[in-house]
């Protein structure tokens, strides 16, 4: 599934691609087909990522004279384990696949091929949704004393607490693995047992990583003091420090994994106490 840097990317790339255009939408899968009529020959107004969840914001039919018109339609869309972008220049190919919903612009188009959820939402389920989602480290308006009070009041182990969306939003089981190992955090820790000070430093690397995730559209942990190449040219097994490997990168102990919040855990238990 794709993290939160990956989404922040495409919803990124979206706004610069799309926004203030008056859009053709359609379904040629067809799951989506009364929804693309709503949506077609509006405004593109916005486009943002919260965590792993992408919004779409719509304005009017006719272009509006307003400095920021007011949104009258919210495409929400999480793209899960098999949901995927392609993006084209005009004009489009023929339909790849299960297309649920494909964009036209002026110069360019996007397909959006097996989301976990494509739908629209009424301002009311906007509004559940945003209070559904913890603190995304790649938003400005995050605040992460919110996720602290969440974090140091549960007995949930640490490793199970930052997958969960409700807390921070936007890591998931890879940036979890290698947070835990860079900081020395032992993943079964409960996170009563977590100081302010370690939270602190989740939060701070957390946001660290993931600005790198989006500045190479990748997961990229090593620094580059490690390696002898530029980060951009690192191929996965370089980019990663514990996420799948067999040995510690400090002190060559066979890595563990186990199963932790449903999820496969890297982690090494001499160094991580």
């Amino acid at each position: 599934m794709p993290e939160g840097h990956t989404v922040h990317r495409l919803a990124r790339d979206h706004s610069q691609e799309f926004v203030g255009q008056r859009m053709i939408v359609t379904s040629p899968q067809g799951r989506f087909a009364e929804e693309a009529e709503e949506l077609s020959g509006r405004y593109l107004l916005d486009v943002e990522a919260i965590g792993k969840h992408l919004i779409y914001q719509w304005g009017q039919r006719r272009k509006t004279t307003a400095r920021r018109p007011s949104p009258t339609k919210i495409m929400h869309v999480h793209l899960g384990l098999y949901g995927k972008f392609r993006l084209h220049g005009n004009p489009a190919p023929e339909p790849r696949g299960a297309v649920r919903v494909r964009m036209i612009g002026k110069q360019k188009s996007f397909d959006l091929n097996g989301p976990n959820c494509c739908e629209l939402l009424t301002p009311q389920q906007f509004a559940a949704l945003q209070q559904r989602l913890g603190q995304d480290p790649l938003r400005e308006d995050a605040d992460p004393e919110l996720a602290w009070q969440k974090i140091s009041k549960s007995r949930r182990v640490i490793g199970a607490l930052l997958l969960d969306q409700s807390i921070i939003a936007g890591l998931g089981n890879i940036y979890r693995a290698e947070v835990l190992w860079l900081l020395k955090i032992h993943p079964e820790r409960k996170g009563t047992e977590v100081s302010r000070e370690e939270f602190d430093t989740i939060w701070e690397l957390s946001v660290k990583l993931l600005r790198i995730g989006l500045k190479y559209d990748r997961i990229i942990t090593v620094s580059r003091e490690m390696v002898d190449k530029p980060l951009s040219r690192l191929s996965r097994q370089e980019r990663l420090l514990i996420y799948k490997k067999s040995r510690c990168r400090t002190c060559n102990r066979k890595v563990r994994w186990w199963e932790v919040g449903s999820r496969k855990m890297y982690a090494c238990e001499k160094c991580q106490t």
